[in-house]
C-alpha cells in the first residue's frame, strides 16, 4: 500500500506542476496582436480546367 500512496502523491505533484506552469503562462505571457496577410496565387483560386 505505501507504494500506491507514493505513486499517487507523485502523480499529484506532477499534475500540480503542470497546472502551475499553465497558469503562469496564462497570467504572464501576453500574445502579440497584429494584422496578418497571406498572398494566394491566382492559380489556386481559379484552376485551369483539365483537358
Amino acid at each position: 500500500m505505501p507504494t500506491l500512496i507514493r505513486f499517487l502523491v507523485t502523480l499529484g505533484i506532477l499534475a500540480g506542476l503542470v497546472y502551475g506552469a499553465m497558469f503562469a503562462l496564462v497570467m504572464y505571457v501576453e500574445p502579440k496582436k497584429g494584422e496578418m496577410s497571406v498572398r494566394v496565387p491566382t492559380e489556386k483560386l481559379n484552376p485551369k480546367p483539365r483537358q
